[in-house]
């Protein structure tokens, strides 16, 4: 997968220095712990951090392409490219000739031929950063769905700061973490705007863009967006379709050179990986699928059905592991693991900011980090509820009619903070929210969302508005959660794939018809029915549930006295933004429900504002 970082200056007051960039590059070792490089000329350059998955000799980067004696184009590449073969092919019929097998010299080779317009030829997820001498240009380019991370930091003397996380660029000495007003609300208000970093003066390049780098300035430019088309297949065809694109896609995502396995909740997506995915090695003649699954110690005699949750997962994830033949393996969690500090700190370092799910988050560091131990790359059904319509918000008339995003709508989104709150800001001070604007910002952003919306003519009431909360999901939603999946993974240098996100297959779902999506009156309907056959009744047919929580009391406790413990010092940084009487209630011996994560929050917040020494500007 790799982490990348460069520097690019114009500015002969500032020449770029070895030291510096190999200290940003540095920053992304847990992304890339097999092999590190800098290259770099007089204007720019290029640091990589490899993990390697293809061709492990022979894909070391950054790559370059000489010829008479001189480099004419290198590279700096995070990522997989899936379609690299057909490319390969391709492109040897135009007379090129390739010295490795792996995806990133023919991504090298793709640019050389067609020039920026190869974007729209690449199939994957993926991050790079192209560095041109002879016209002194840069070219970042960032997947279509976003799955691979890039941030970028314009230098006010010309040129420009790059990596595959914010603390890449953080370790340059120009750069100051600073937090102004619109970047806090940013962070609390749950609706991730595309191409906004949070910290001032930094970028994150939005999907399916490209941004070109030159003396004179910088040109942001979209080579991919969703588009509205009529959808004339029929029912049959249309799963038909689906099927075809899944298992074209699994074939694609299951090619490595090193181990890989696949993420098995039991639920519906991952089971469908998991099992088409056994298929595929199957029909190759190869071992079976490495399959991992999540469970907390205690989680049987803690759990209680509820309106998100109706089962546990782990007896689902056995029954499907039996089902497909997959060497199965459950990865159970004590409380201990997951109030551990070192755990918790090593998650909120590969965030950069504190954005937490606490446990959440925490156990899928944990899970990504035993199954690092068995498999270099994993596949995950994330994405399959952005793409198919499965979250219960999709199906509830008040978040459906709700003027704002469906995810904040009551009843999902009223908690201690109001109608429209987010999941964490319970305990923050109401004068600090007033001041910055949040519902104010989040009600921008929601308007900057559906401004977004390619509409379809003629298309009018429910149709009409599910395209338009399809379309927040895949472009605002689905970003929080591959950010998390990437981070969680990247920190113990573990590739997650997500097949779900190949665009071919969001393009067709996200045009097809609503009612045809629910057709049987359900979640995901499409998805059930084109994989019913590879899956036991019993999956085929279970509830959608949410990622699993920890309900154990011993943690719950155990979060109480860290926020306690973390507020009441007279140099907590935290404590001035939060709300007195909220904090004394959630502190309480007899805690009122309701502030779980908002607590989860805080202590990612003192965390971030203890270690990144963020200065905030507002």
């Amino acid at each position: 997968m790799c982490g990348i970082a460069g520097w690019v200056s114009y500015d002969p007051a500032h020449p770029v220095t070895d030291a510096t960039a190999d200290a940003m590059t540095h920053t992304m070792a847990c992304r890339g712990p097999d092999a590190h490089g800098l290259w770099r000329d007089g204007t720019a350059a290029l640091g990589h951090r490899r993990l390697a998955v293809i061709d492990p000799d022979g894909g070391r980067q950054p790559m370059t392409y000489d010829h008479g004696g001189r480099t004419v184009l290198a590279l700096t590449y995070s990522g997989e490219v899936f379609n690299f073969r057909e490319l390969r092919a391709e492109l040897e019929s135009h007379g090129h000739v390739f010295r490795t097998q792996s995806d990133t010299e023919v991504v090298l080779h793709a640019y050389l031929q067609w020039g920026e317009g190869f974007t729209e030829r690449l199939n994957g997820m993926y991050a790079f950063a192209l560095w041109d001498p002879r016209t002194e240009e840069l070219l970042l380019v960032r997947d279509r769905m976003g799955i691979k991370p890039l941030y970028y930091f314009p230098l006010p003397g010309g040129g420009v700061l790059f990596g595959s996380e914010p603390k890449a660029i953080l370790a340059h000495p120009a750069v100051r973490p600073a937090v102004d007003a619109e970047g806090l609300a940013e962070l609390v208000a749950f609706t991730k705007t595309p191409g906004h970093a949070v910290y001032k003066g930094m970028y994150e390049l939005p999907p399916g863009h490209t941004l070109r780098v030159r003396r004179n300035g910088t040109l942001l430019r979209r080579y991919w967006a969703l588009e509205s088309r009529e959808h004339t297949d029929d029912l049959d065809t249309t799963v038909a379709r689906i099927r075809e694109l899944l298992e074209d896609i699994i074939a694609r995502q299951m090619v490595a050179d090193v181990p890989l396995g696949t993420l098995l909740s039991g639920g519906l997506d991952s089971s469908v990986i998991t099992a088409l995915g056994a298929r595929q090695r199957t029909a190759e003649g190869g071992a079976p699928v490495q399959s991992f699954a999540l469970d907390f110690a205690r989680h049987a005699e803690n759990f209680t059905a509820d309106d998100w949750r109706g089962t546990r997962d782990s007896p689902y994830a056995d029954l499907l592991a039996r089902h497909a033949g997959t060497d199965h393996r459950v990865v159970t969690l004590p409380p201990s693991a997951l109030l551990d500090p070192a755990a918790r700190e090593a998650v909120m370092r590969a965030r950069d900011l504190p954005f937490d799910l606490g446990d959440g988050d925490t156990s899928l560091y944990l899970l990504f980090k035993a199954v690092r131990e068995q498999c270099t790359v994993a596949l995950s059904g994330e994405s399959a509820d952005e793409v198919f319509g499965g979250y219960r918000w999709f199906h509830h008339p008040d978040s459906v009619a709700a003027d704002t995003f469906p995810w904040l709508a009551p009843p999902f989104g009223t908690g201690i903070s109001g109608p429209g709150s987010g999941p964490g800001e319970a305990l923050l001070d109401r004068g600090l929210l007033e001041k910055i604007d949040l519902q104010g910002y989040r009600a921008q952003r929601y308007r900057d969302a559906l401004a977004e919306v390619p509409r379809l003519p003629g298309e009018t009431g429910l149709e009409r508005r599910m395209r338009e909360i399809g379309h927040l999901h895949l472009t605002r939603f689905v970003q929080w959660m591959l950010d998390r999946k990437d981070r969680a993974s990247m920190a113990v240098g573990l590739e997650v794939r997500v097949p779900f996100c190949d665009h071919r297959l969001v393009e067709y779902v996200f045009n097809t018809p609503w009612a045809m999506k629910t057709f049987d009156g359900r979640e995901k309907s499409l998805l059930r029915a084109a994989t019913r056959d590879v899956l036991p009744p019993e999956i085929a047919d279970r509830v959608k549930a949410p990622y699993p929580t920890t309900r154990d009391p011993y943690y719950l406790d155990g979060l109480r006295a860290a926020l306690k413990r973390v507020t009441e010092g007279p140099d907590s940084p935290v404590r001035p933004l939060l709300d007195g009487p909220s904090l004394a209630a959630a502190t309480a011996d007899d805690p009122q429900p309701g502030y779980r994560t908002g607590t989860e929050l805080v202590l990612a917040l003192d965390f971030w504002l203890r270690t990144h020494e963020v200065s905030l500007e507002f």
